[in-house]
């Protein structure tokens, strides 16, 4: 029996030096990232590991990503995503999202940010 299966991380806070504005390299801000991997396990139930995917190796994926400084969240997605299916030749789709808890824009209250949906390549 195949069934599909999904590995996540769920409202990950990461201090980050990401963002356009002027001193955002600088003073950095919070983040907060959400992400599901899926994969069709072949094995069910899973019992090893390697049949899985291991959601501590992908914490480590976002967290090395995330202390790069980056002007786009489009940008760091992208590379989280794509480091993902490099790592997990079983993940058959990810979705991502990072949110900038407290934007640099003038009496805003909120969270601004980015998400994706991609299906890996055939």
């Amino acid at each position: 029996m195949d069934a599909q299966m999904e590995v996540k991380l769920e409202n990950v806070k990461l201090h980050g030096f990401h963002g356009l504005q002027k001193g955002e390299d600088v003073l950095g801000g919070e983040f907060e990232i959400n992400l599901s991997a899926y994969f069709i396990a072949k094995e069910f139930p899973i019992t090893l590991l390697e049949n899985s995917v291991d959601y501590s190796a992908i914490y480590a994926i976002v967290k090395q990503r995330m202390s790069q400084p980056t002007p786009l969240l489009e940008t760091l997605a992208m590379d989280i995503v794509s480091e993902v299916f490099e790592k997990y030749p079983i993940v058959e789709e990810v979705k991502i999202s990072i949110s900038k808890l407290k934007p640099p824009i003038p009496f805003f209250r909120g969270s601004v940010g980015v998400g994706y949906s991609i299906k890996r390549s055939s």
